[in-house]
C-alpha cells in the first residue's frame, strides 16, 4: 500500500507538470486540506483552483524523488517559474484516505513566491 501511495503522489505531481487540472481533481478527496507557507485551503474546488493557478505560473516541474509509508507519501521536486526562479526546490507531504489525497503540506522557501501569491491563491 505504501508503494501505491508514492506512485499516486508521483502521478499527481506529473499531472501538475503537464498542467492537467481535470486529472489533478481526480486525485483530491472532497475534504482535502492544503497547507503551505503562504496559504491554507480546504475543499477540492479551492485546492484545485490554487493548483490550476500554480500550473499557470510554472514553466516546468521535475520530480526528483518519492517516498511512501502507509497512508503518506513525500515528493521532492524542482519547478521553474519564469521571471521568478529556476530549479526551485520543494517538498510535498501527501496524506491519503480511500486512495485520494486528503492533505497536502508543502515545504519550501516562500520568499520566491511572494510576487505570485495573489496570482496563485486568489
Amino acid at each position: 500500500m505504501a508503494l501505491d501511495n508514492s506512485v499516486k503522489a508521483e502521478e499527481y505531481y506529473k499531472l501538475i507538470g503537464e498542467k492537467n487540472i481535470e486529472g489533478v481533481k481526480n486525485y483530491l478527496d472532497p475534504d482535502v486540506e492544503f497547507y503551505s507557507p503562504l496559504a491554507s485551503l480546504k475543499g477540492r474546488e479551492a485546492v484545485a483552483g490554487a493548483t490550476g493557478n500554480f500550473m499557470n505560473a510554472i514553466a516546468s516541474l521535475k520530480i526528483r524523488a518519492k517516498f511512501g509509508s502507509e497512508d503518506e507519501a513525500v515528493i521532492v521536486y524542482d519547478v521553474d517559474i519564469p521571471g521568478v526562479v529556476n530549479n526551485f526546490p520543494g517538498v510535498s507531504l501527501l496524506t491519503f484516505r480511500n486512495n485520494l489525497i486528503l492533505r497536502i503540506e508543502l515545504f519550501h522557501d516562500a520568499s520566491h513566491f511572494a510576487k505570485k501569491k495573489e496570482e496563485i491563491f486568489s
